[in-house]
């Protein structure tokens, strides 16, 4: 039972906002997100559709630091809607190297970016987007805050920008890119 003793809308404990990640295969991720982000499972959310009777999950959970990510399987008839989450870790080239082990691809290497942090990016099996921020490597390459003066206008668009627009014009269905080298195995 949830801890209503508080003063907001959500139980004590819980984040106001939480996103929900519908794939194929969704006891595999969350695997995946214990193996990469040492999430844990809220063992007590974890509903197989009893409707289907096929072993799908109509929901599930995993906290993954203070925040909760839902999880369900997509049905045959459901479109493919990838989720692009961001999470802060400790240490991104860890997080990658564990992704990678996993059937992720890196979208985007650790690189600078606003407030003290650098940025990177995987895509997971799943054809999901996940933007990691870390602590800056080189703190005086990230240290531009969000309200300060914008940088000047490089000439170039830099990594940041050009791997994530790339990934966003390759994303495809899983179910319908069987070759891609990021497809669920």
């Amino acid at each position: 039972m949830y801890d209503t003793s508080h003063t907001g809308p959500e139980p004590a404990g819980e984040n106001t906002v939480n996103n929900f990640v519908i794939v194929d295969g969704a006891a595999d991720l969350i695997a995946f997100l214990t193996e990469v982000f040492d999430a844990t499972e809220n063992t007590d959310a974890r509903s197989p559709d009893f409707f289907a009777d096929d072993g799908t999950l109509i929901h599930a959970e995993v906290r993954i630091g203070s925040s909760t990510v839902m999880l369900a399987d997509r049905k045959s008839d459901w479109p493919f809607t990838p989720a692009f989450t961001q999470v802060y870790v400790a240490d991104a080239t860890e997080t990658l190297r564990r992704a990678v082990g996993r059937g992720a691809a890196i979208v985007t290497e650790p690189s600078p970016f606003y407030g003290g942090y650098d940025i990177s990016r995987f895509i997971d099996p799943w054809h999901n987007v996940w933007w990691l921020f870390s602590p800056a490597a080189d703190l005086e390459a990230s240290s531009q805050e969000w309200d300060e003066e914008p940088w000047e206008t490089p000439s170039e668009p830099d990594a940041v920008y050009t791997t994530l627009l790339e990934t966003m014009r390759g994303l495809a269905d899983p179910r319908r890119d069987p070759a891609s080298e990021t497809s669920k195995p």
